[in-house]
């Protein structure tokens, strides 16, 4: 059906869902690792508009952000769907991934980027938006169900990256007595056979992270 890439970069949680997805439908693909600060003329001409990853191309043909470039995977590839067949079932995967999207992701980075009062309010907030998704996932092994699915994708990053956040900025979102649902959720989707494949080192990501909000914190006192 056509050559397929990725183009990532160290260590984007969106680019990860996108190849978790092609490994979960069994998709061979190549990966093709970007320098941000020194991007590619390729990657310039395949994502002209942001010019960012992830960038997946398909047969000659390039698509851009993560949960879009999630749809067409599934659309393109119905092997070991992401997504419930039940159109209402779907629109609710929808409604939760950008749920977790607008709210989860961007709180939670809120807080790593910050410290006093601010990291403290990011926190409060985060907390509160993570007792939705608690909600959401009780009673359930999967935000899809009995195997990983789109929103499990989307809220991949929580297992392996927030730890790494919180440890940098110092500060806690995943209290195991509060979220008892969904960190016995993180364990499970991490041993899934495709998901524990494909995880970027902890080492590396905690000197990653640091550097990253050492700079930001240090450009904002200047």
């Amino acid at each position: 059906m056509g050559e397929v890439k990725v183009f990532g970069a160290f260590p984007s949680p969106f680019a990860y869902r996108v190849e978790w997805a092609l490994l979960h439908k069994g998709i061979k693909y190549e990966y093709i690792e970007e320098d941000l600060r020194n991007k590619s003329p390729l990657l310039l001409k395949c994502n002209p508009v942001y010019k960012k990853i992830p960038v997946f191309l398909h047969g000659g043909k390039s698509i851009s952000e993560s949960l879009i470039i999630l749809e067409y995977i599934e659309e393109t590839w119905k092997e070991n769907p992401l997504l419930p067949q039940d159109p209402f079932e779907r629109a609710n995967a929808r409604f939760w991934a950008k749920f977790a999207e607008e709210k989860c992701a961007s709180m939670a980075r809120t807080a790593y980027r910050s410290e006093g009062e601010e990291q403290k309010k990011a926190v409060e907030e985060s907390v509160e938006v993570l007792k939705i998704l608690e909600e959401e996932l009780k009673g359930r092994e999967f935000f899809g169900g009995e195997s990983v699915g789109f929103v499990d994708l989307v809220v991949g990053w929580i297992p392996h990256w927030l730890p790494v956040l919180e440890e940098v900025g110092g500060f806690k979102l995943l209290d195991a007595y509060i979220f008892p649902s969904l960190q016995a959720w993180c364990e499970r989707f991490l041993k899934a056979p495709f998901i524990k494949e494909k995880l970027p080192p902890t080492e590396r990501m905690l000197a990653y992270y640091t550097n990253i909000r050492n700079g930001l914190l240090n450009q904002r006192c200047m």
